[in-house]
């Protein structure tokens, strides 16, 4: 509840500056203001909406729009923050010369008369105006004269100016934000690019250069993918033709009974040593935890490594193949208990290396799955070669990926960490927002070289 609670209070802050930039500084009180600010308040209700509604078939209706407008939301902040200086300035300048203006109207000379005779415009204080008309009805400005209120909305010229450049500003922040949110749906929602990648283990046998690793993470099931994204995943896999498949970690966001169907697809991938799953924090956050989840791929062919490992031999040499659950395990959160089954049995409470990697032959390579890169810390007191993980994203919304290494110690591609080297894929799904912009889907062929 206290995370819950701190989301929907920034989600409540940032509206609130949006309405400062968008609205109030962009408006002069009145019905347009009104209306705006209940269309700004409708726009953020939206996004709980969205939460809940992603988490069930029914709601994926109102989930679009809610995480459409939630990343526009972001790229607006983003936007109006760059534009905070060069609006200051303008803001400066202007404020400069109005002083300027002021200083020279109280110049007796500015206007052609002297202090408490004859206005400029030729009558007397108090007295007859210059047009005939009488006192307290409106004046007509004369050409070449200044008013303070210029314009149908009575506003002087000073606040036109200072409209004309909050209006300015908040015209490219949502031409930039509606550009950006375009351009990052059509990449999430596109074919995921395949990155070919080299990988020189110094411990790898001559016989097992040339293994290849499909490798791909953060899937993320949902309401909001359809199965059209999980039959694309398989095919484009299968089309790589690898020797070993292995899926890094939140495959799903819902229980079996939500979304088994979605998953069905992967009993058809195919690969010469099989297909390999972790679990990572997203299938801890499914009601029912990962159990479910690890016999239904089980059932789908699929073997879990829940901190254990297997051997791949591959031409008259073997290379260990250990996999450990995820640190949200550890958190005891459901299912996060022994499973029971031939291929999930193990601890079940979070990432355990001594049992995926004690006692074994320390003279063999050995290629870890773990779903996030902070886990190959300790992964590299055990002299693990190399560790597949994924969670990051790649930070999927520029400039996340400036936020990842807070946490996380590779955010995409080769890294190394303690002597291990670790390859973190971007992930082929998203999470929230249908967005990608900076950190494309991502399905990685990954070489073995000796």
């Amino acid at each position: 509840m206290g995370f819950v609670a701190l989301v929907f209070g920034v989600v409540a802050a940032v509206h609130c500056y949006l309405w400062h930039r968008l609205v109030r500084a962009t408006t002069l009180p009145g019905r347009t203001r009104r209306a705006l600010t209940w269309a700004l308040a409708g726009l953020g209700a939206l996004v709980p909406v969205a939460m809940i509604g992603s988490r069930s078939e029914w709601g994926h209706f109102l989930a679009w729009p809610g995480f459409f407008w939630l990343a526009v939301m972001f790229y607006l902040v983003v936007f109006l923050v760059v534009l905070e200086v060069p609006r200051a300035l303008a803001l400066a300048v202007l404020g400069r010369r109005e002083r300027g203006r002021r200083t020279a109207g109280d110049d007796p000379a500015a206007d052609g008369g002297t202090p408490g005779g004859p206005a400029a415009d030729g009558g007397a204080p108090g007295g007859p105006v210059a047009d005939g008309g009488a006192a307290g009805e409106p004046v007509p400005a004369r050409a070449g004269t200044r008013t303070a209120a210029a314009g149908p909305d009575g506003a002087g010229e000073a606040i036109g100016r200072r409209l004309f450049i909050a209006r300015t500003a908040a015209a490219v922040a949502g031409a930039g934000a509606l550009a950006t949110v375009g351009y990052g749906v059509r990449t999430a929602l596109g074919d995921p690019v395949i990155e070919s990648v080299k990988v020189t283990l110094p411990r790898l046998d001559p016989r097992l250069s040339g293994l290849r690793f499909a490798v791909v993470s953060d899937i993320h099931l949902g309401p909001l993918t359809g199965i059209g994204h999980s039959q694309r995943i398989v095919r484009m896999i299968n089309s790589l033709e690898a020797d070993v498949v292995a899926i890094v970690g939140d495959l799903v966001d819902g229980t079996v009974a939500e979304l088994g169907r979605l998953a069905r697809p992967l009993a058809d991938l195919e690969s010469r040593h099989g297909a390999y799953f972790v679990t990572g924090n997203h299938e801890y956050y499914t009601a029912n935890g990962p159990g479910e989840w690890l016999e239904e791929l089980h059932e789908l062919g699929v073997r879990s490594l829940r901190n254990e490992r297997v051997e791949i031999a591959h031409a008259g040499a073997v290379l260990d193949l250990a996999g450990v659950d995820d640190l949200a395990g550890a958190a005891g959160g459901p299912g996060s208990g022994p499973v029971g089954t031939p291929d999930t049995a193990g601890s079940g409470g979070g990432p355990d290396f001594e049992r995926a990697l004690g006692g074994r032959d320390r003279s063999r390579p050995v290629v870890l799955l773990a779903h996030q890169p902070v886990q190959a810390a300790r992964a590299a007191e055990y002299g693990v070669d190399l560790q597949l993980s994924g969670h990051t994203h790649g930070g999927q919304m520029v400039p996340f990926n400036l936020a990842v290494p807070l946490q996380q110690p590779v955010v995409a591609g080769l890294g190394e960490v303690g002597g291990t080297q670790v390859y973190v894929t971007r992930g082929a799904g998203f999470w929230g927002p249908p967005v990608r912009v900076g950190a494309p889907p991502e399905i990685t062929l990954l070489e073995l070289r000796a």
